[in-house]
């Protein structure tokens, strides 16, 4: 793709480098642009990059020049069909994508649904299924703590908030897995995840329950059942990969750092904070796409022409010196929770949305930790290597060993 005479020297969005160390890539283009960024995305698809909190501020605020409809993009024509990224640029007909008042009657049915959510109950629920899969895990003296801990529990937990059997649940890992990884089952697992959530609506508009699916169906904003489905389709997404990065993401930050893991064990700092200091320093969705402008405009002293991409660099605002005056990149104070890591603005997470998953990703660290207290990085840190994904950051594989469970003294309770 000819690169616009702004993106002649623009960085590259994938690759080793990014893909391992993001964080020397957005110190180094900051340094070299300033909060604004003009950057490359697989293909060589152009896009610019928000690296400053303030800017950040403003592009997720000013939804008249920056905004969420994808249809003003006007490199559209030179996308081919096959892009990997398209699905997440373009509009599939989800809440994610409106504008306006369309966006805040889907919005607010989507809010009130999840704000119904019992969160003693959500904690109950996810610590049995957490239970359940150490029980498995404690049959052996090592495991994938991805794959085998943090990938399902997420959406096995949120399979209760919407009203989908256990059985359907596990099904739905699967599936949702499939569409993360972007391999040849991606296409397989999208229709899953849709064929399960038509089912599911279906059953719901005939025998509502006490869950998100039939409250939104309920709703004054008087949704469809096709725009549930998409809605639906939005919040497991979004509530499973990065609850899932951030539960993998605690674990690997006190399996690697022994002082922290002393910490805690001296009763210095709690598992809660090492969540927080993820969120500040590793947040799991590092970069969202995206806004587009509906004008000419000047960002951070950068002139931004209409119908560009505007990537949203969660990541790199989480460490602007403006917020995080040590240095560039340095890890704030232990109070600091100026982070952007649920974005900002009428788009943002749903706060009921962060209740939840930081209830899912608390339990499920707190649980392992009880549960298998002597677990060990089972291959050197360097070793471990991180997920090929311009949005998302967070581990392929956590491998680790502890004593098996039942050579503990009383075991779990289950026998």
């Amino acid at each position: 793709m000819e690169q616009p005479a702004s993106h002649e020297d623009a960085v590259e969005l994938f690759g080793p480098r990014f893909q391992d160390t993001p964080a020397e890539v957005y110190r180094e283009l900051r340094n070299t642009y300033g909060p604004v960024a003009p950057v490359l995305l697989p293909g060589g698809v152009p896009a610019w990059l928000v690296l400053g909190y303030r800017e950040l501020l403003r592009v997720t605020e000013n939804t008249k020049v920056f905004g969420r409809g994808s249809a003003r993009w006007r490199l559209w024509p030179q996308i081919p069909p096959d892009w990997p990224l398209r699905p997440m640029v373009e509009d599939n007909g989800s809440l994610l994508y409106r504008e306006g008042d369309d966006h805040r009657r889907r919005a607010g049915a989507v809010g009130s649904a999840l704000e119904a959510v019992d969160l003693n109950q959500m904690q109950d629920a996810t610590q049995s299924f957490a239970q359940g899969l150490i029980e498995k895990l404690s049959e052996g003296s090592g495991a994938d703590l991805i794959a085998d801990y943090a990938h399902p529990l997420p959406v096995l937990a949120l399979s209760r908030v919407l009203g989908l059997s256990d059985s359907e649940g596990v099904t739905l890992v699967k599936a949702i897995n499939d569409m993360v990884d972007g391999g040849p089952d991606a296409l397989r697992g999208q229709i899953e995840v849709r064929d399960t959530m038509e089912r599911l609506v279906a059953r719901k508009r005939r025998d509502p329950g006490p869950d998100a699916t039939s409250r939104m169906l309920a709703d004054h904003a008087g949704l469809t059942d096709q725009e549930v489905v998409e809605d639906l389709m939005v919040l497991t997404l979004a509530g499973h990969q990065p609850c899932t990065d951030w539960i993998g993401m605690t674990l690997w930050l006190l399996l690697t750092d022994h002082d922290y893991a002393a910490d805690m064990g001296g009763g210095r700092r709690s598992v809660r904070q090492a969540m927080h200091q993820v969120l500040r320093d590793h947040t799991p969705v590092q970069i969202f796409a995206g806004r587009f402008t509906t004008q000419d405009t000047v960002l951070g002293a950068t002139r931004v022409p209409a119908g560009d991409l505007v990537l949203l660099g969660l990541a790199g605002a989480n460490t602007d010196p403006y917020i995080r005056p040590q240095a560039a990149g340095a890890a704030g104070p232990e109070g600091h929770n100026a982070y952007m890591s649920y974005s900002h603005g009428e788009h943002r997470c749903p706060y009921a949305g962060q209740w939840i998953a930081e209830v899912v990703a608390h339990t499920a660290v707190e649980t392992l930790l009880e549960h298998l207290p002597d677990v060990e990085l089972a291959v050197p840190a360097d070793e471990l290597r991180w997920r090929p994904s311009p949005w998302l950051r967070g581990l392929t594989s956590l491998p680790v060993t502890y004593t098996p469970a039942h050579s503990y003294t009383g075991g779990f309770g289950w026998d």
